[in-house]
Parts: structure tokens; sequence; C-alpha cells
């Protein structure tokens, strides 16, 4: 596209404005991985501004997100000893970003059915709001994820803190309440980051703070970490990685379809990759593509990367002139501000239609937000996805079973043979054929489906006339099926092969058995060689 001054401008415009939006979130975020909220905006500026550059998304914004926040705080819990050690988490799981961009299997990522992504999402919305029930109500966040947040929530309420719990109301108050025509003047989350501070501030201000934040460049915070924290950083590094790019991937399809452009998902797993590898160099949260941000960006005229790269510019000039203007800033506001966060997450719009959806997507969705709230995220990405296999092969079953036509062939002329009478309805000769697509879905119901036809006649046509794709699966079936008819001493033809389907049954040398002269392109030289073999 042709880069201009309206270009320029509506970068411009969408840069600020998300920035504008994206401040309150980046504090919250950065509280809530517990890594502090310095450490929530440099993860805004790195990664906004490198997968900005380096992405493949044109407007997408990119920062500190629900998934990621919330995985960050297992880490820092349970899978780290020390800050340093949680960073090269950070780092490694960018590289492994890199690392699948660069392998090429961005694009799958699209092909994640949706009751796996609103499963998954509607359970981070559920952990934020488990999580950050306890400084909303004034206490300090409870070890041991949302099971112990509900476990520490009765003690929490006996000993409420007031004055926090006003603050949050408020601030959540303002959130929720703020006029929809007067957000394109003031988004509603910096609203209530204002109101609630205010009142923090010149009223109850015995709340707790987020306290002295950094007013200067980060320094670099990375440290050589020793052999044996590598080999197990690994599995938590691959679950930031993999939500990273999950994350991102989704939120490009969701700038696609509000821009009419096309994303590059694996160079966009190399620009989130790199920023989360400079995020956790220099001490900041992981982030990938922040939905909310993205949508803000596109709608104030942000088009290109450019917009990215100003809103963490822009970040980053706020952070080094008004960062002590953060230091006020009550726990309890943040805490307000991301239960309307994570009450938003959850995809209210799946959950009020729970009772159209079938039993099996139902089922898919129940198990993966089940396993996201009480096990971890990447196993109930990983269930969900294999889950949602399984109910999809169900249903590729039934087509494709759908699409094998076998029937006999029933011309009196065909049947014919020289010198006596045939019975004109007595079968001799069946012909099966496949139609479309056959996939392992279908194929372990083929033979007993079509198994039994084969029995009952002398000759049996495998018409591939129609058939578009053949799996391996698929494939070895056929071979079982001319085993089947060999056994029942059948003779097999075979027409039209064609294509990837030839290619297929070529490779695995399933035809080994037919001899050459039965394996023909059309059906009436099918039907010379079914007549001269019914004649011998």
């Amino acid at each position: 596209m042709n880069y201009n001054l309206q270009t320029l401008r509506g970068d411009l415009f969408g840069g600020v404005t998300s920035m504008v939006v994206g401040l309150p979130v980046a504090l919250a975020f950065g509280v809530a991985s517990g890594m502090g909220a310095a450490a929530g905006l440099y993860g805004a500026i790195a990664v906004g501004f490198f997968a900005s550059i380096f992405g493949g998304t044109r407007s997408q914004i990119s920062g500190p997100t629900g998934p990621m926040a919330v995985a960050m705080a297992v880490i820092v819990t349970s899978r780290a000893e020390t800050l340093p050690e949680a960073l090269t988490i950070v780092v490694l799981a960018g590289l492994l970003q890199v690392l699948l961009g660069l392998s090429k299997v961005g694009r799958f990522v699209a092909y994640t059915p949706y009751v796996v992504i609103s499963g998954f999402m509607s359970g981070i919305g559920i952990i934020i709001l488990l999580i950050q029930a306890m400084p909303f109500l004034g206490a300090p966040t409870a070890p041991g994820g949302p099971m112990g947040a509900v476990a520490a929530l009765p003690e929490a309420v006996a000993g409420v803190d007031f004055g926090a719990f006003a603050i949050a109301a408020v601030t959540l108050a303002a959130a929720v309440l703020w006029p929809s025509r007067l957000a394109r003047y003031m988004p509603p989350l910096l609203v209530a980051l204002l109101a609630g501070t205010f009142v923090g501030v010149l009223w109850l201000n015995e709340a707790p703070v987020i306290g002295p934040v950094p007013t200067d460049l980060p320094s670099l915070q990375f440290s050589l970490p020793s052999a044996a924290f590598l080999a197990r950083a690994i599995e938590p590094a691959l679950i930031l990685a993999l939500l990273g790019s999950i994350d991102s991937l989704l939120t490009s399809l969701v700038a696609d379809s509000l821009t009419g452009t096309r994303h590059n998902a694996n160079r966009e797993l190399v620009g989130q990759g790199i920023g989360n590898m400079v995020s956790g160099l220099f001490g900041g949260v992981p982030g990938a593509g922040a939905t909310m941000g993205t949508v803000t960006n596109i709608r104030a005229g942000g088009q290109t990367q450019v917009s990215g790269a100003l809103r963490a510019l822009l970040l980053l000039a706020l952070l080094l002139g008004l960062g002590r203007f953060v230091e006020p800033i009550p726990h309890a506001a943040l805490a307000g501000i991301l239960m309307k966060v994570g009450w938003d997450i959850i995809d209210w719009r799946m959950l009020r239609r729970i009772h159209r959806i079938r039993r099996e997507h139902l089922l898919v969705m129940g198990i993966t937000l089940g396993l996201t709230v009480f096990v971890d995220l990447v196993t109930a990405v990983a269930i969900g996805l294999i889950a949602a296999g399984m109910a999809n092969a169900r249903q590729l079953e039934s087509l494709e079973l759908d699409s094998v036509v076998s029937v006999p062939l029933m011309d009196q002329t065909f049947l014919e043979q020289e010198g006596e009478d045939v019975d004109p309805f007595a079968a001799r000769a069946g012909l099966v054929a496949l139609r479309g697509s056959f996939t392992v879905a279908s194929s372990t119901k083929l033979v007993g489906v079509i198994g039994g036809d084969i029995k009952e006649h002398e000759v049996v046509i495998f018409d591939f006339s129609g058939a578009t794709y053949l799996d391996d699966s698929a494939a070895m079936l056929i071979r079982q099926l001319i085993d089947v008819a060999g056994k029942e001493e059948t003779e097999c033809i075979v027409m039209g092969l064609s294509g990837s389907v030839e290619q297929t049954l070529s490779t695995l040398d399933v035809l080994r058995d037919v001899p050459g002269e039965r394996v023909v392109e059309t059906l009436d030289e099918a039907r010379e060689v079914a007549r001269s073999l019914l004649d011998d």
C-alpha cells in the first residue's frame, strides 16, 4: 500500500488511542503476573514495538494479555525461584516462538475449533475473576492460582478492607457505567483508573498502592542460567510460546476480519518471539496480540505497523516522563479494572447460546473450560483439540460413508453369457463408487459397510473417478477390501484413478495384487474386463 499523510494521520490517532486504552491494562497485568506494574509497562513497550516492526499483521497491537499474565503468574510462583529465572523462561519462550514461525507452523492455528477457543478464553476470564477477588477485597493475592484464591476467599471476606473495597467498587462501576457514546473520547478503562486513583489519593489513602516505579530506561536483567535450570525451563517456556502464538494469531484473524487484509502467520510468530525475547531481557512480562487494543487501533484509523510502533514509543515517553504519577495508583483500582477485563474475556455470546450447541461441541467446550481453570492452560488446549478432533471425526465418518455407493450392476446385456439365459436380477458384478474425500474418520467402518457387498459378487469394480482425496488410512482400507475380495474369490477391477488418489495408492503399493489390465480409465472399459472375467 502507498504510505501517505492520511495514512500517517490514521496511524498516529490509532497509536495514541490504543496507548490510552493499553496503559491501565499494562499496569494491571503487570501486577497480576507477580512481576509488578513497571514490568507490565516494559512488556507493553518491548513486545508492542518489536512485534509491530517484525510481525506479519498490519494493524495489530501487542502487549500483556490475560492468558500470558495468568501463565506468568504461575511461572513466578511455582516454576522459578528467582526473578532472573522467570525472565529466562520468557526469553526462551520468545526463542521458541521464533522457531515456530521459521518452521512455518503458524497457519495451523487458524484451524483451532471455535468451541476450544471459547472454552479456553472463558476459563481465562474466570481465572482472572477468582485471582483478583483477593485484592478487590483488600487482601494480598493468594498463592496457588485460582483454587488458592477460592480457598482464601472466606478469610478475605471476613477481614475485608473496606477502603480498598470501596476503591475497587468505584473503579469497576466507572468501567461498567461509562456511557458508550463517550468511549471514543475517553476510554472506559482509563476513566475507571482515574476514578479509582482519585478516590484512593483524596479520601481512602491507606489502601495498598503500586509504589515506586522506575522512571528511566530499564537495565538488562538477564543472567546466564545453569544447564539444569534450562532443562526445567523448557516446559513452562513451551507453555508461554504456545499460548502467545495462539493468542496472537487469533487476534490477527480478528484484525483481518475488520480490515479485509490477510496476515502472515509465520512472520507474526517471529515478530512476537522477538518482542518477548527483548521483554524478558529487560525485565518485562511476556505479551501477545491484544484483541482490545487491536480493535481500538483499527477503529481509530490505524492501518499499518507504524501505529503499533508509535504506541510503544508513546508508552516509553510516558514511562520516562510521568512514571512518578503511577506510584499512587491503588492495587484495588487495578483489581477493579481486571474484574471488568476478566468479565469481558468470558465468551458470553457463546454461553448465551449454550442450549443450541450440539452435545459433542458442548462437551468439548466444557472440557476445555474446566481444564483451563482447574489444571493448566496448555493441557486445556491440547485435550480440547483432541476432543474436538474426535467430535469432528464422528461427523466426517457419517458424511464420508454417505459418499460411498455400493450397488450391483443390473444391466442384463452386461451379464448375458453366450449360449445360456441369465436371470436378469442375478447381480454377478458389483460397483463400489467412492465419491469425495475419505480419511481416517471413516476408514474403520467402510469395511463393514461394503465388505458384505463384495462377498455377494463374482466381480467388483472400484470406481475412483469421483474421489478427490484419500488419506493413508483410507488407502490401507482399500488394500483390506481387496484382500477380502481375494479370500472370497471375487475378482477386482479398478477404474478412474488420477491425481493425488492414484499417487497415494501407488506410494503404498495398495494395488500390487491387481493385474495391470484390470486397472482401467472408464466404465465401458471396466464392463469389457468384467465380461471377460465372467465368461471365464
